[in-house]
């Protein structure tokens, strides 16, 4: 699917809505975009790539059907496990301090997992650290602000994350899998580009709308807008040269 392209957005759209239902086929879809996102930069064939919080494997394995090396570091056992398919090689490892020498990695990849960090500028400087220089570092997350941010509580997170989850208990009989301060934060996109902005070892290739089908990169140059327009960050950085 071209991207960006309305075609696009709605079978990604379609595919979040069936996420609960049918997990493989929301994260096969994401997997396959996603990398199709990275070989615009960068040739998958033989490259070493860290998937750093992949869950249970779609982009590690996804990599892989390309003829990447690419290895899954996820800190928690539950997604680790999930279904029952985790991909030979991965390993239980916390994102803050990854098992790997400086610059092992062709592509340091990370889909969705910044919002779920206390700390995203020290999990962006160990997904800086183990890129080799010239290396790509690709992050997405979904701003607290986003139709999104609230997660499964979304979009009642815009009158409090308390009474979201509250919301979110009445009407399905159990809590919710995310607790602001917990285990989803809230990151905000104009805070986040002024940071990777500041920094001297990488430098921004792009920082555009993940899943938006036009302006995907103008959205991101607005300020208060892209907070709740961008509905999903993308940068692709490259580590400058040492």
């Amino acid at each position: 699917m071209r991207d960006p392209s309305i075609r696009r957005s709605v079978a990604l759209f379609r595919a979040f809505m069936r996420e609960q239902t049918d997990p493989e086929y929301c994260y096969g879809l994401l997997a396959r975009d996603a990398a199709e996102q990275v070989e615009k930069y960068v040739p998958l064939q033989g490259s070493t790539v860290v998937d750093v919080g992949g869950g249970g494997g779609h982009f590690t394995e996804e990599f892989r059907r390309r003829g990447a090396h690419s290895y899954l570091f996820e800190p928690d056992p539950r997604e680790l496990h999930a279904g029952g398919r985790t991909p030979p090689g991965a390993v239980l490892a916390d994102g803050y301090l990854l098992p790997l020498a400086e610059g092992a990695a062709d592509v340091c990849f990370s889909s969705n997992v910044l919002e779920h960090v206390s700390d995203p500028r020290t999990f962006l400087s160990e997904m800086v650290r183990v890129t080799r220089p010239g290396g790509l570092i690709y992050v997405s997350f979904t701003n607290w602000y986003s139709p999104w941010g609230g997660h499964e509580t979304a979009p009642w997170h815009y009158l409090g994350a308390e009474r979201a989850r509250a919301r979110y208990q009445r009407r399905t009989g159990r809590p919710a899998k995310h607790t602001l301060g917990e285990n989803l934060f809230a990151v905000h996109i104009g805070p986040t580009l002024r940071h990777v902005r500041s920094r001297d070892d990488v430098r921004i290739v792009t920082a555009r709308s993940r899943y938006w089908p036009f302006l995907a990169g103008a959205v991101t140059r607005v300020p208060g807008v892209r907070e709740f327009a961008t509905w999903n960050l993308l940068l692709i950085l490259r580590r400058c040269p040492t």
